[in-house]
């Protein structure tokens, strides 16, 4: 399911169709089982809202993920500030739509168990997204 909150974006532009066949394909190569996975889309300060209130982070980020996975099910909210996708995409020079695969990879990852505290997480989890971006796009960036 995807719903969106105050967007100025057209979301038809995003495939939807291919996310969600890749989130399949990440899954299934991770060796888990997709449950229901929800992607919420909304600006800066609506994730604000959120990091303040369920984590006690007053910064900017580009997505939070809630776990709900049971198991080797994942499941969960995707919470992708489009604000930050864009930026980020600008940052790192690349396409708006390879930057929103990159987060939502990310998110997936997280319900799955990796980490992103310390450096050793974090260079895991970054190199399991630039695996699967480079499935998808091909290129070697971020």
């Amino acid at each position: 399911m995807i719903s969106c909150d105050s967007l100025s974006i057209d979301i038809s532009d995003i495939p939807f169709d291919t996310l969600s066949k890749h989130i399949s394909s990440i899954t299934i190569e991770e060796d888990f089982e997709a449950g229901d996975i929800t992607l919420i889309f909304c600006n800066d300060q609506e994730l604000l809202e959120i990091n303040t209130k369920y984590l006690n982070h007053d910064f900017y980020t580009d997505i939070i993920t809630f776990d709900y996975s049971y198991d080797r099910i994942i499941s969960g909210d995707l919470f992708v500030s489009i604000d930050r996708v864009k930026e980020n995409a600008i940052s790192y020079q690349i396409s708006f739509l390879e930057e929103l695969h990159r987060v939502v990879y990310h998110g997936v990852l997280h319900l799955m168990g990796y980490n992103d505290k310390e450096d050793k997480e974090i260079l895991e989890i970054r190199s399991k997204e630039q695996k699967y971006l480079n499935k998808l796009f091909h290129v070697k960036h971020i």
